[in-house]
């Protein structure tokens, strides 16, 4: 998949002026790097960070670095349930249509943490927090149609892994790698079940692999392949320029459901790999998502 190859990042056609963006995960990486580009074109940027002190800093830096004043924090841990339905039932009083959603806040954690709810913690964010936000802000995407979109930044790693019901990774000692794996294969399938749910409620699904860029994230939790490829890895703007670009294409132009690598859709399966049937369990983690969401 060319993953560490450099890229040239490329004008955009479209421009993105006076509709709301929501960033998860937008005081550093990749996703600073979707705020900054989506300001930069004149969207409204609401950041979802879990850090108060530090999204308010990324967000002074991109409104002087855009000038774009309409860079807004929002604070909420995308690994609290709890925390997503306050932060969903304080930003839907605002009552405004949401154009498009960035699920891109993630986090590979090597040890087995649980959160407060009893959640594994990669799962918790990666996963639960990314079923519930873009749930809950269902209603008010809605109001954006027929132009409204969900991008949810994925992995390469999913190639690796099939999908799999054990999302908490309880089934063997925890391998932090290979639950990211995991993790980002619940992201591909959801984005096509979502899809298919809501083809008539003018939102579109797309799912994105941005390449192995350097990132505070992957610095923090692979710091061994971080510094062998140092100076490899992609910058956070190059990873960030396909999001970026499913956020500006006319959707007629884009494949439900589909995921993309580099401005092109992309194979979810790798040729002759186990992981093509799995996705047929999608419907029963979609169920238990919910359940354990309580939404």
């Amino acid at each position: 998949m060319g993953e560490f190859k450099k890229i040239q990042t490329r004008r955009y056609a479209n421009t993105i002026e006076g509709k709301n963006c929501i960033v998860t995960g937008a005081n550093s990486g990749i996703g600073y790097a979707t705020a900054e580009g989506l300001a930069s074109r004149g969207a409204t940027v609401f950041m979802v960070c879990r850090n108060k002190e530090r999204g308010e800093a990324a967000a002074s830096e991109i409104q002087s670095a855009t000038g774009n004043k309409n860079v807004f924090l929002e604070v909420c841990d995308i690994s609290s349930i709890g925390d997503i339905k306050s932060f969903a039932s304080r930003f839907s009083s605002k009552d405004v249509p949401v154009h498009v959603l960035v699920n891109n806040a993630g986090v590979l954690e090597n040890n087995r943490l649980i959160t407060s709810e009893g959640y594994e913690m990669s799962f918790a964010v990666n996963v639960l927090g990314t079923y519930a936000m873009t749930e809950l802000m269902l209603p008010l995407l809605e109001k954006a149609a027929p132009d409204a979109r969900v991008v949810t930044v994925a992995s390469g790693g999913m190639y690796t892994a099939p999908l799999m019901e054990d999302l908490q990774f309880s089934d063997n000692k925890f391998v932090g790698v290979e639950q990211y794996a995991r993790n980002k294969r619940v992201q591909v399938a959801l984005t096509e079940k979502w899809a298919d749910m809501y083809k008539d409620k003018g939102v579109g699904f797309y799912s994105m692999h941005p390449g192995w860029a350097e990132t505070p994230g992957v610095a923090k939790s692979m710091p061994g392949f971080s510094k062998s490829l140092s100076g490899k890895l992609r910058t956070s703007e190059e990873g960030a320029d396909t999001v970026i670009w499913l956020a500006l294409q006319p959707k007629e132009k884009l494949v439900p459901g589909g995921f993309y690598f580099d401005r092109a859709e992309a194979p979810k399966h790798l040729p002759f790999a186990a992981t093509m049937g799995s996705h047929t369990a999608i419907d029963s983690i979609a169920h238990n998502l919910r359940n354990s969401s309580r939404l």
